[in-house]
């Protein structure tokens, strides 16, 4: 099952609520289609004010930025490790290794696919 959002960039509230506060969010979308925005919104609720690399933590959060590498750059650096690790992990450009390394190890995760629909955004959101 999934829920289907259109929203502005300045309505993510809206969509911040229908997400999960543990387990891991993973973020997909092209260039410039607002996942760095998104991060950067729940984590604001959450958390400290963020500033990336590939792996921040803020207060409990673990931010995640692939760009560069999709999941192998997280298994390379170790970094899987923290999935397991109670909080929040939001994964910027989550790939389907990450979410088939996730249902393989019994860990919860919510999908957010993201499109670019004029001035608004589209939120698919769904669990695997």
């Amino acid at each position: 099952m999934s829920k289907r959002f259109e929203l502005g960039l300045n309505e993510l509230d809206k969509l911040i609520i229908e997400l999960p506060n543990s387990g891991i969010i993973a973020l997909r979308g092209n260039l410039a289609s607002g996942k760095t925005t998104l991060s950067q919104a729940i984590i604001k609720t959450q958390a400290t004010s963020p500033t990336f690399s590939i792996m921040q933590e803020y207060d409990g959060i673990y931010h995640y930025d692939i760009y560069q590498g999709g999941f192998k750059v997280i298994k390379q650096n170790g970094l899987y490790e923290n999935f397991y690790e109670d909080g929040l992990h939001i994964v910027e450009w989550a790939d389907d290794e990450l979410i088939e390394f996730a249902k393989k190890n019994s860990l919860d995760i919510c999908i957010v696919d993201i499109e670019i629909c004029g001035d608004k955004r589209i939120y698919e959101v769904s669990y695997a």
